[in-house]
């Protein structure tokens, strides 16, 4: 049985002086969709109290309630209070160690909340369940039925153009809802003809709003951050050949489905 300790002795690491963060959900934000667009390190330095206090920060991020990958070991270099109350760590990662970012799954159920553990005393609880070939990513597209993206995964899949991804959204028209997670308020809209729903999501992507006056007006209200509650699905798939007028039809079929004029953000 392997553990977490001894794989980190192997690689060079052999301080004392770290805290283990169990990195999970802070609200709506997700250490996991994080590290999937590379600014995990970013995330972790933004906290809402001063929990790294030691020199070395070694970082799993919650795959589920027993699993966690691997984020890497960093070193702290400072800490200042910033005016919202919160703090921000100035950290470096570890050289040695990037091998293992990303491929290293640890076996651990956490029987408490707390998520910045005494390194010495937790460490030799983490075992190594699985060593993957390659570092974890997006996931490829399993199915127009299967999409259920927040608003962080989409702008990951678009800004890298993950292939399947954009070849099976740019190949179909349809209807998709938004959904505001804040709220529970929805948002039917569709696509239809040139790049599919590809075209339509890449553009929410980029501006949060897709150009959307609706979705707009929303983010207005509430602040353009407040796109990072927005959840994408498709309804249904038509081929690209459909024309404007059915595809339309079928978005109206879906908005009176909803309501979504009545409670939601549709305005017609």
């Amino acid at each position: 049985m392997l553990k977490l300790a001894d794989l980190l002795t192997i690689s060079g690491f052999r301080s004392a002086d770290f805290k283990i963060h169990c990195a999970v959900m802070a609200g709506s934000s997700s250490p996991l969709e994080a590290f999937f667009e590379g600014k995990f390190k970013e995330w972790q330095e933004s906290q809402s109290r001063r929990n790294f206090s030691r020199k070395y920060i070694v970082s799993l991020i919650q795959m589920d309630s027993e699993r966690w990958l691997f984020g890497g070991v960093f070193e702290v270099l400072g800490v200042r209070n910033r005016p919202d109350g919160c703090y921000q760590y100035d950290t470096t990662e570890l050289s040695g160690f990037e091998d293992l970012v990303g491929r290293v799954v640890v076996a651990y159920r956490k029987p408490f909340r707390a998520s910045y553990l005494n390194g010495p005393g937790y460490i030799d609880r983490f075992v190594v369940v699985e060593i993957r070939p390659e570092r974890l990513s997006v996931d490829d597209f399993t199915g127009y039925n299967h999409v259920l993206l927040s608003h962080r995964m989409l702008r990951v899949i678009v800004a890298h153009e993950i292939p399947t991804w954009k070849v099976a959204l740019s190949n179909v028209s349809g209807v998709y809802v938004i959904v505001d997670t804040s709220n529970g308020r929805q948002y039917v809209g569709s696509a239809c003809g040139g790049a599919g729903i590809w075209g339509r999501w890449a553009g929410y992507a980029d501006s949060g709003d897709g150009g959307n006056k609706e979705l707009a007006h929303v983010l207005r209200t509430y602040g353009t951050d407040h796109a990072q509650h927005f959840q994408y699905s498709i309804l249904e798939v038509s081929d690209l050949q459909a024309t404007g007028e059915s595809v339309l039809a079928r978005e109206t079929h879906w908005k009176t489905v909803l309501c979504t004029r009545q409670f939601g953000y549709n305005s017609n």
